[in-house]
């Protein structure tokens, strides 16, 4: 029972979606006015909208191969290797984790504006990678902790060096781990909306452009057209 009331409490936000995204009155409120797709097709209409989509996959697809490679770097060194203040080098490591993200996003715009760089996509890429290499690492971490050490030891005893082994044996184990932290780094900075709103310029990304479409109260059902897509792509990647 208890579940069941979670569950209803978390999602009931989100099943309101497809009632309003199909709904053809411009007036969020109930009851229904009737059955429409027209603000889906207003969504193909809207170049902003086209534009912010894009800044956004640009900026999750390389914060998530950014994020991932760096987390390979540092899970394989603090799974496998030890050195002095390993433990404190790695939390401070995973110290974003638990900052908030307003604090990251002043502390970021002050830090680049005073280094002169101008607000852009890859200002908020830096942001990104920022707050999701912590995530990277947990992932890869235990990928690396439970792969079995005898196959590597395997490999070296077998003729192949440290580079070959790491390709050829432990790359091809830690894969799983791998596709999850590119998953959940993607989908980290696909939905972020503080730091982007603090780092963006004039490249706007979705969330952004989201947030600046909810002063219109005319335009809500387009958004919530948009968020039932978004939704349903979450779900399709999720399985």
């Amino acid at each position: 029972i208890y579940a069941i009331i979670y569950l209803l409490f978390l999602y009931a936000p989100i099943l309101l979606l497809p009632l309003f995204a199909f709904n053809s009155s411009s007036i969020i409120a109930l009851p229904l006015s009737g059955f429409t797709i027209h603000w889906f097709a207003l969504l193909l209409e809207t170049e902003a909208l086209h534009e912010a989509l894009y800044n956004s996959l640009l900026i999750a697809f390389t914060t998530a191969i950014v994020s991932t490679l760096l987390g390979i770097f540092a899970a394989r060194a603090a799974a496998r290797y030890e050195f002095p203040g390993k433990r404190g080098i790695v939390g401070f490591i995973m110290v974003p984790l638990v900052l908030p993200e307003i604090i990251i996003g002043v502390a970021l715009i002050v830090v680049l504006i005073q280094l002169g760089m101008p607000l852009s996509a890859w200002t908020v890429i830096i942001g990104h990678v920022l707050i999701c290499t912590p995530f990277s690492i947990a992932i890869l971490q235990s990928a690396f902790n439970n792969m079995d050490r005898s196959l590597e030891e395997a490999s070296m005893d077998l003729g192949e060096n440290k580079v070959s082994t790491f390709f050829r044996v432990i790359l091809p184990l830690v894969t799983p781990g791998i596709i999850s932290s590119l998953l959940i780094s993607f989908t980290i900075s696909l939905d972020e909306f503080i730091i982007a709103f603090f780092l963006t310029g004039t490249d706007t990304p979705l969330p952004v452009y989201i947030w600046s479409q909810l002063r219109f109260p005319a335009r809500l059902p387009a958004i919530m057209a948009l968020g039932f897509i978004m939704v349903l792509l979450s779900l399709i990647l999720l399985l």
